[in-house]
């Protein structure tokens, strides 16, 4: 083959069974194969003959297979087994043409290098394509079934299991649709698997043990050329990346590295050329148990004495020690996912795989030789001690991460709460709660890890890691709180300020007594600040509380823990950066963050404070209806004569009174203060232009209850006049009017946008007066 073209294909295996073993070397030189390692794939294509088998490689793996020339007839095209680099295909793959079957060449008995061809792609491809036309299907001699009868029986005796995919390719599909085609197939194929004699050892093997069987159709390529070769060019998509999981032989088994492929090629040729079974017919019974037996003493002699032993004996272990790594994995997960212990199903598992490599190497071992497998069984047990510990380490973190997610559901929320309360016993409280969690997380943690058997420094050190978290899920949510204390603060103040001890909103009458309000209302949110300002999980005690109540209040509010004489207030102990008596780990707030806050806080709630104020002036003066002192004892003094002619003169007494109700009935009728809402110009012709109106009604009025009657409209009307002067009332009363933007509490220049706002008091406080004057 040239070095310069590695599509050129090499005659393997020429038409009278002779194995190339110069060729096969030059190829895997030139091609770099032998570098491969296992990653590599070999793909044979076998059929009848001038069946289109070359035509399709070449087509499939762009290679140079000879192909048949339809005008000079049709004849024997490939002779033997050819091999050739597939072009572009991922991994390094092989492909191997064989010579077609049924050819008039060779005749109708000379069938012996079709069944040993057939034999040798089975045991040495991953993938062998089975080229068939689509009329046979359905027929007994067709399809390659006597064929596949024969292969089937020998290679259940000679070879193990590797897990070969048959790909079935229907050539020249019809309008039969490929659905039907592809059940009826791979039913006649398990057909023959069944009929088929096979040994003891795989009496009861399944066809899936050892083939995976595909189907795929092609159209014609002399009738529909166009349509074959975008077919093919989807199956070449196929063949990419073949030996992956999911791949078409992505589950082989007992691969040959790269390599050792020419070796291992020649001694299964060796092995398939010298068993005489394959010259029987193969309607006939194939081999029996006593020549197997014979078979397998002679190749065991001839192994014996032969210097390439060792290398295959090698080779056998290192496949014995896969198989066995392979069953340990697969045995222990099923343990495992029935609930089994960890530490034990691994000891079971661990025994049985090693006993079976040992009986293995027992089998594989050569009489007299003297030959030592414990290095490939020292290998097996690291293996088998690693991918133990891998699965171990996996479980643990698994059951790691899921013991801290409960420990971070159970302890953040309710820290969150508890820190949102804020009160005296609001550290006693988390640290009660994250005892209590903790110890339940761990408890239920040492029960589930006692089936892994650990040392206890391990187990000690995990409960810790255990305990640690939740330790840092409490001091995260405390670090995260105390970056919202501001806002926790102006809300603290919000509802103690703007609500009384029944959880009602404040209404400012004027007899609420502010200045303490307020002192309440700074108290909570100081004490809610000074919980914020640092950790307590380890029960020490600090002044953090004392020193911020006596240097942010003043010394105005008193409390239970001001008494202690210690604090100096001469200085100023919040000019620091740490607390004494606290850790710097555990200062959620500095002395001097926390004046910075309280300083803040002040400014951002003086509004409100300011806002309730006015609410309570504007209140008192709404409802003072007398005039000032001073001006009732200047009418008393000025108009003395005039009340004492009043004294003495009734009649100017009843007249007063007449003017008095005249007047109190014109300004209801006429709904004086409402006319004036609009401005002082609209109300002046308002007034006017109803003054007449008013008065004859009046007139009328006063008429039809002189006569003993009223009209049918009098109940109404009174109803309305009643309902009027409560609201002429209200209107007089300055207390109702007063708007809700000077009572309510809306804070904007937050840092973080919050608003804060007093529920509104001018619809609640008409509502309650207008309730008053109405009883």
């Amino acid at each position: 083959m040239a070095e310069a073209d590695h599509r050129c294909s090499m005659q393997l295996i020429d038409g009278a069974g002779e194995f190339n073993v110069v060729g096969l070397d030059n190829f895997m030189r030139t091609t770099k194969l032998s570098q491969c390692g296992l990653s590599y794939a070999v793909v044979a294509i076998m059929g009848p003959q001038s069946s289109g088998k070359s035509t399709l490689l070449n087509h499939l793996f762009h290679t140079n297979f000879r192909e048949m020339d339809a005008y000079r007839g049709r004849s024997q095209t490939t002779r033997g087994i050819w091999i050739a680099h597939c072009v572009g295909i991922e991994p390094f793959t092989v492909a191997m043409d064989l010579e077609g079957t049924d050819g008039r060449e060779r005749g109708e008995d000379d069938t012996t290098f079709e069944k040993q061809s057939a034999l040798f792609a089975l045991a040495i491809a991953d993938i062998v394509l089975i080229n068939m036309w689509c009329h046979d299907i359905g027929r007994e001699q067709a399809a390659n079934k006597p064929l596949l009868k024969t292969v089937f029986q020998v290679m259940t005796r000679l070879f193990s299991p590797r897990k070969t995919t048959l790909l079935f390719v229907i050539r020249d599909k019809t309008k039969t649709p490929f659905e039907y085609l592809e059940p009826i197939l791979k039913e006649d194929i398990q057909k023959i698997w069944n009929a088929v004699s096979k040994p003891v050892s795989h009496k009861d093997t399944p066809l899936s043990e050892f083939f995976n069987v595909e189907v795929t159709a092609l159209s014609s390529f002399e009738e529909k050329e166009e349509e074959f070769k975008e077919q093919v060019a989807q199956l070449r998509q196929r063949f990419f990346n073949s030996i992956t999981p999911g791949g078409l032989a992505g589950d082989r088994r007992g691969v040959v590295p790269a390599s050792g492929f020419s070796f291992s090629a020649q001694q299964i040729w060796k092995v398939i050329k010298e068993n005489k079974d394959l010259d029987l017919p193969a309607h006939k019974v194939m081999v029996a148990t006593v020549r197997c037996e014979e078979i397998a003493n002679e190749k065991l002699r001839h192994l014996s004495s032969d210097e390439l032993v060792h290398p295959a004996y090698l080779n056998l272990l290192g496949h014995l020690r896969f198989k066995a790594l392979e069953d340990f994995k697969s045995r222990l997960e099923k343990m495992l996912n029935k609930g089994e212990g960890f530490a034990a199903s691994a000891h079971t598992c661990t025994k049985s795989c090693m006993l079976e490599f040992d009986q293995g190497c027992a089998d594989a071992a050569i009489r007299h030789a003297n030959w030592d497998a414990s290095r490939v069984r020292e290998k097996l047990r690291r293996d088998i001690d690693a991918h133990t510990s891998s699965v171990r380490n996996a479980k643990l973190s698994e059951l790691i991460a899921s013991y801290e997610k409960q420990l971070s559901q159970s302890l953040s929320e309710p820290v969150e709460s508890l820190l949102d309360a804020a009160g005296r016993d609001t550290w006693a409280s988390i640290r009660k709660l994250l005892t209590r969690e903790t110890e339940t997380a761990v408890s239920e943690f040492s029960t589930a890890i006692s089936s892994f058997e650990l040392d206890q420094p391990t187990v000690e050190k995990m409960l810790q890691g255990l305990r640690d978290y939740a330790r840092n899920v409490v001091e995260k949510k405390a670090r995260e709180e105390a970056g919202k204390v501001l806002i926790h603060m102006k809300d603290r103040f919000s509802t103690v300020f703007s609500h009384d001890n029944d959880s009602m909103p404040r209404v400012w009458t004027g007899k609420e007594d502010i200045k303490t309000i307020t002192k309440d209302a700074r108290t909570v949110s100081l004490r809610l600040l000074s919980v914020m300002a640092a950790i307590r999980l380890d029960e020490k005690l600090d002044k953090i509380e004392d020193i911020l109540f006596l240097s942010l209040l003043e010394g105005t509010v008193a409390v239970a823990s001001s008494q202690d004489k210690s604090i100096a207030p001469s200085s100023d102990p919040l000019a620091s950066g740490t607390w004494e008596e606290v850790p710097p780990k555990n200062t959620l707030i500095t002395p001097v963050q926390c004046k910075s806050l309280w300083r803040q806080f002040k400014a951002e709630t003086e509004y409100t404070i300011t806002q309730a104020i006015s609410a309570q002036e504007a209140y008192k003066q709404s409802n003072n209806w007398l005039p000032p002192p001073w001006a009732i004892v200047a009418m008393v003094v000025l108009g003395f004569n005039e009340f004492m002619l009043l004294l003495r003169n009734p009649f100017y007494l009843m007249l007063l009174f007449v003017a008095y109700l005249l007047s109190k009935a014109m300004w209801v009728q006429m709904d004086i203060p409402g006319q004036f809402q609009h401005g002082t110009l609209a109300g002046l012709i308002s007034i006017s232009s109803r003054f007449l109106p008013t008065v004859m009604n009046l007139l009328r009025r006063l008429a039809e209850e002189a006569q003993g009657h009223q009209t049918p409209e009098a109940p109404k009307q009174q109803s309305s006049l009643a309902f009027q002067r409560v609201g002429n009332q209200s209107q007089l009363n300055p207390s109702i009017s007063i708007p809700e933007s000077s009572v309510s509490s809306n804070i904007k220049a937050s840092d973080d946008g919050v608003e804060y706002s007093s529920p509104p008091l001018s619809h609640r406080r008409s509502i309650k007066i207008q309730e008053a004057q109405l009883s």
